[in-house]
């Protein structure tokens, strides 16, 4: 019942094996690991609960997080390809079901792919800023992160006697993981650690980790350069350059993208502040009160961040003049009629955030914000809103 057709594919090469495939297995475990733990913290600073606000401290927390989640991304992405051509001759085992468990086994490693490849793709397109998907990315980014942690979870425990295996076999012995018997199991074979794989005629088993080594490396230096500045010179892939753009700062979205620019050089522009003691500012006053000075990063969900120079009016200031206090919940809403229009801020952020009026020593430019935008330690740059019509101040 066991033997092959002569059409089935048939798979030689000796580089193969389960302890290489273990090995690029727990390098893989480790990054979708990472960037599960970096996503959480990255996904609760769109609904942080109010009992427990974001910190403002360190002001860099967020920058630090996610340009770990974004390099560890991308650079799972060449590593899962890998991790695929280990283990794909395994597709082809004959019978290709052997029992409903083995069915089971095989459709749960369908959904742990499936998912894997999406998730990754489609975070590397949000970076890129591009949505060819039809989509919400940032519940479906979210959802689709259980998906792919609950398939790891369970393929691990379903493989588990194989990865014990593979993790104590060295990489330079044990089985050919294409030559065992199509209904064997690998950990069945007591000498199988004891005998070499046949001489290869190009890159070894230890060739294949460390050239995979020397790959993540690479594409992990030439992503972070958009975070670590020292970096940014080699940062060859780096989605943005953290110091090119309008006053020395990259720029996500245009003030033409955005759809506001009449409303924002408006002269008439005016702050309402809306709240127990409700008010509104012209522009030449906001202007007037803008003492308050910064050194705060700015860092986007794409992975890019840098460090700036702001000045401007403590937020604090005005909602407490609205008859708010630092334990208020202020919504913070912008002239951009549609896309993350408006922003909640509350706890710590609230007390430390400034509405800025200048970046690096200028005026700020309208693709930053201008007139006014919020600008808040360890946030999310996509909730640091842009071009500020109103302030909600509320208990």
């Amino acid at each position: 019942m066991n033997d092959r057709p002569v059409f089935w594919p048939h798979f030689s090469s000796p580089v193969r094996s389960t302890a290489l495939s273990a090995r690029l297995g727990r390098l893989l475990g480790i990054a979708i690991g990472i960037c599960f733990l970096t996503g959480i913290l990255s996904h609760y600073q769109y609904h942080p609960w109010r009992w427990l606000p974001e910190p403002a401290s360190p002001a860099w927390g967020f920058r630090l997080t996610q340009g770990i989640h974004v390099a560890t991304g991308t650079a799972a992405i060449p590593l899962v390809l890998i991790k695929l051509w280990s283990v794909y001759p395994n597709l082809f085992r004959w019978p290709p079901v052997r029992s409903v468990r083995h069915a089971l086994e095989r459709g749960s490693v369908a959904i742990l792919v499936a998912a894997t490849l999406v998730q990754l793709s489609t975070g590397f397109a949000n970076a890129l800023n591009w949505y060819p998907f039809g989509w919400d990315f940032v519940p479906v980014h979210w959802a689709l992160a259980f998906v792919v942690l609950g398939s790891v979870l369970l393929h691990v425990g379903v493989k588990l006697p194989d990865i014990v295996y593979g993790l104590q076999t060295r990489v330079a012995d044990g089985d050919v993981l294409s030559e065992i018997p199509w209904n064997e199991n690998p950990v069945s074979h007591s000498n199988a650690g004891q005998v070499p794989p046949p001489p290869t005629p190009a890159l070894s088993r230890r060739g294949v980790l460390a050239a995979t080594g020397l790959g993540l490396g690479a594409v992990v230096i030439t992503t972070v350069g958009q975070t670590v500045k020292p970096l940014e010179p080699l940062g060859l892939l780096a989605i943005r350059q953290p110091h090119r753009g309008p006053q020395r700062v990259p720029v996500n979205r245009t003030a033409d993208q955005a759809q506001v620019l009449t409303s924002a050089r408006d002269p008439g522009w005016t702050l309402r502040v809306d709240g127990p003691s409700a008010y509104a500012l012209s522009l030449a006053e906001v202007e007037a009160m803008a003492g308050a000075q910064a050194w705060l990063p700015i860092a986007c969900v794409e992975g890019w961040s840098a460090l700036a120079h702001w000045s401007g009016v403590p937020l604090i200031d005005l909602v407490t003049r609205a008859g708010g206090s630092a334990d208020s919940l202020v919504r913070v809403h912008s002239l951009e009629p549609a896309g993350f229009n408006s922003s909640e801020i509350f706890g710590p952020q609230l007390s430390a955030a400034l509405l800025a009026t200048h970046l690096n020593g200028e005026r700020l430019d309208l693709d930053h914000g201008y007139p006014l935008r919020l600008i808040a330690p360890n946030r999310a740059g996509v909730l640091n809103t842009k071009w500020l019509s109103r302030l909600e101040v509320s208990s």
